[in-house]
């Protein structure tokens, strides 16, 4: 049976979406360590604990595998400019708990650059376990997006970024995008990539009878609703669709769209409040659109399935996308999904079949978009079906395999490695 060393250094897969942190690489562990499980596959997910109250082993994810919260500095929520200097004491941590429990991974798997500074250094302690890293966004592809110096990527993650892709042995990379990306703005020669893209949970993302999921999240059937699902800061674009709402053409509009973005924390107080949420909710002041955005907060993934189906359209308006799971998740849910043209929505989202993709920072073309799809009851529900069929391509079982074949092939090459190195010992 292989064992697998997860790597999710500043985020917890067990942690609520819509936060800071929390996004697509929290599912994307979360789901892949359930398929792994599912696979036979034993796991061990580590991350930086977050909360001194909480158990540090945890078995929420099934299957026997665990979710190890080690202490690597003061155990609250912190950035992650602060905790980059707490990457060794991670390690150890690792090391210890691997050495309690006597256990030797076959691979260690990493997802974002400072899991994989990790990864590297459990490699060395560990006698050249094979490394697998997944990056899911990019330093300098937010640096190219980037409207602020403060939302700039720091010299310390580019390094990191180019260290990771030296020294792991192979990089999942989401789309060809990113293998452009990586290519062209890290000059990597790409012999170590990989393209196998994220997976989406079917079981749970599935079509929900409209009515029913309406009822679900206390609309009334005849409720209408435009969907945005994501972190709240800049290079998702918030602001493009709020101004889009603004101008919605609507055919026998007796009731108005609604707009519902889930993420952030909008009822926070004005010194907790984050600088973007703030923003938004004064472009709706200011757009007297107060009565037509409606900003939730975070939801639970329980939830999200029935948001998904209740709504006409998710919106994905990001400047930067290395992937889009909120996008592949509606689309499992018979949604249609407008989004931006960049990086893996201009993959995942079919042009006219599946959705529209547009230009980001277009409000006027966004809002031609969603006027086309609210106007077109046919239309929507031909895109829905036709969403639904093509997500299916992305259920983990298939997108699992694919991820254990890598697997299968580094653990073996070690394997063979020792071997080799036993017999010229061996007089």
């Amino acid at each position: 049976m292989l064992r697998i060393a997860m790597l999710s250094y500043h985020t917890c897969p067990l942690a609520t979406l819509g936060g800071k942190d929390t996004g697509g690489m929290n599912v994307y562990v979360r789901d892949l360590t359930q398929e792994l499980g599912r696979m036979g596959i034993h796991v061990d997910v580590f991350t930086r604990s977050q909360d001194e109250h909480v158990p540090h082993v945890l078995h929420d994810l099934g299957f026997g595998n665990r979710v190890v919260h080690i202490q690597a500095g003061p155990e609250h929520p912190a950035g992650k400019q602060e905790i980059a200097k707490y990457i060794p004491d991670f390690v150890e941590g690792i090391k210890q708990f691997a050495e309690e429990k006597g256990i030797q991974y076959d691979v260690i798997h990493s997802h974002y650059w400072m899991s994989g500074l990790a990864a590297e250094q459990l490699s060395d302690a560990w006698g050249g376990t094979p490394v697998v890293h997944m990056f899911h966004t990019l330093g300098e592809m937010k640096n190219r997006v980037a409207r602020s110096e403060d939302e700039r990527a720091g010299e310390d993650r580019l390094n990191g970024e180019r260290q990771v892709l030296r020294r792991a042995d192979r990089i999942i990379v989401a789309t060809l995008a990113e293998m452009t990306q990586l290519r062209f703005l890290y000059k990597t020669d790409g012999r170590n990539l990989v393209t196998i893209p994220p997976g989406v949970d079917t079981s749970h993302f599935y079509p929900i009878p409209a009515d029913e999921a309406k009822a679900f999240i206390g609309l009334k059937p005849e409720d209408r609703m435009v969907l945005f699902v994501g972190r709240i800061e800049p290079l998702k674009g918030v602001d493009t669709l709020i101004n889009a709402m603004c101008c919605l053409n609507v055919d026998g509009l007796h009731r108005p769209v609604h707009l519902a973005i889930i993420g952030g924390e909008p009822d926070a107080g004005p010194d907790d409040m984050s600088v973007e949420m703030t923003r938004l909710q004064r472009l709706c002041d200011d757009l007297a659109m107060g009565q037509t955005v409606i900003f939730l907060g975070k939801r639970g993934q329980d939830t999200l399935p029935y948001y998904y189906s209740a709504a006409e359209a998710l919106v994905m308006p990001s400047l930067y996308e290395s992937f889009g799971m909120v996008a592949l998740e509606a689309m499992a849910c018979g949604t249609p999904v407008i989004a931006s043209e960049v990086g893996g929505l201009g993959y995942l989202v079919q042009n006219g079949i599946t959705g529209y993709t547009i230009p980001d920072s277009d409000p006027g073309e966004l809002c031609d978009k969603l006027s086309q799809l609210l106007n077109d009851a046919p239309l929507r529900e031909t895109m829905g079906l036709h969403a639904a069929t093509y997500a299916l391509d992305y259920a983990w079982a298939k997108i699992a395999g694919q991820i254990v074949s890598i697997y299968e092939d580094l653990a073996g090459k070690k394997k063979l490695e020792l071997v080799n190195s036993i017999n010229k010992n061996t007089p």
